[in-house]
């Protein structure tokens, strides 16, 4: 018999462990894995963008967008920043706000290994889930490969379906369908845009990056690098705005952002491609002006209307994907357990009690850049209030 069953050894399920641990509570986490925090490890290019240090509800995006505010308000970047330092993690603001560890993502998994350790929480890998119940005495029993266990609380810290690789699978949604939960409807997010063949000469730019401003369909606009590849477009700004991107609508590009684009054309002697390739790499200067305005040479020759319309694409470039990269290699995945069906104050079913849901498995997606990490440290301790 256990205090707390977590089903999920992520960052949401280690932090509500060891917070857990800290009160006295008998804990068992359980992963699928062979090892846990294996998302913790690639994230941020291995050195774990771990908090940002401007966090708030506006970075999020839900069917709710207020239920995240008391959670996020309760347990803020300065916080985990305190549990950083205490346990000596050397980290820097690379940009915007953005923590990451000076040396590696390990640090981190270290960190909430050892708190958890210090709590004499048992953490049980390779274990998979075969069944799950609340009986009339009103404790859990869960069944695993290796044995049954009951516990008087259960939390499901199971992430999302992003990255199944390294294991993400659809477990946790299962359990709130089967407690009687409603789940949103899941889409991969932060993952990119993959183009038509309408955009096929851009495959040719796999590798070229662009400073740009992106803004969707909704009006949020994101300033960030863009990166072509092979099937479209990656890179922080395509991520940032494949979170809030519908399929059937478009994304604008200006690819000028800090140009006075109002005397662009006042050098008319000047060629059209080498002209732009004075501000965007050659490269795409050749592509893009062969593609769009193959007839085109001297500025001098283009009318004032063609001349408008080359900054109307270059400033306002409008593109519509075909849809997002997927699973694969999607960061988060957007949608969840539905948000109606918690408190937001403890992350607790409304429906069925001692039962929560914390960390990515819930419809609270955070933007790039740290937001989904803080996400998982504020919903864990929102829910480890209530042990």
């Amino acid at each position: 018999m256990f205090d707390v069953i977590i089903i999920g050894a992520g960052a949401a399920g280690l932090m509500c462990a060891s917070l857990a641990g800290a009160k006295g509570q008998k804990v068992l986490v359980l992963e699928h894995n062979d090892r846990p925090g294996k998302k913790i490890l690639i994230s941020g290019g291995g050195r774990c963008n771990f908090t940002n240090i401007n966090t708030g509800p506006q970075n999020f995006v839900s069917e709710n967008p207020h239920f995240a505010k008391s959670a996020l308000s309760r347990y803020q970047p300065s916080d985990f920043i305190k549990m950083v330092k205490d346990h000596k993690i050397l980290f820097h603001e690379k940009k915007l706000g953005q923590l990451f560890c000076n040396k590696s993502a390990s640090s981190i998994l270290q960190m909430l290994i050892d708190e958890c350790i210090k709590f004499k929480v048992e953490i049980r890998l390779s274990t998979k889930i075969k069944g799950y119940s609340k009986n009339s005495q009103e404790f859990f029993t869960i069944e695993t490969d290796n044995g049954i266990v009951t516990g008087k609380k259960l939390v499901v810290a199971t992430g999302g379906l992003s990255y199944p690789k390294i294991g993400a699978t659809d477990l946790g949604y299962k359990i709130a369908k089967f407690f009687g939960l409603k789940v949103t409807k899941c889409d991969p997010a932060l993952d990119g845009f993959i183009l038509d063949d309408e955009y096929k000469f851009l495959k040719n730019l796999s590798g070229v990056s662009l400073d740009c401003i992106l803004t969707c369909e909704n009006g949020l606009s994101f300033r960030e690098n863009i990166l072509f590849t092979h099937k479209g477009l990656s890179g922080p700004a395509a991520l940032q705005g494949s979170l809030h991107w519908n399929p059937g609508e478009y994304i604008l590009l200006n690819i000028l952002p800090d140009v006075d684009t109002g005397n662009l054309f006042k050098d008319s002697n000047k060629n059209l491609k080498n002209l732009l390739g004075e501000y965007l790499p050659m490269r795409f200067s050749n592509s893009f002006c062969e593609n769009y305005f193959p007839e085109l040479d001297k500025v001098s020759k283009i009318s004032e209307k063609k001349l408008s319309h080359i900054l109307e694409m270059l400033t306002k470039w409008k593109i519509i994907p075909s849809l997002t990269v997927g699973y694969s290699k999607a960061e988060v995945t957007r949608g969840g357990v539905d948000t109606s069906e918690l408190s937001s104050k403890t992350m607790e079913a409304k429906k069925v009690p001692g039962l929560y849901f914390i960390g990515e498995v819930i419809d609270v997606t955070g933007w790039l850049g740290g937001f989904n990490f803080q996400w998982a440290w504020a919903s864990a301790y929102a829910a480890s209030l209530d042990f």
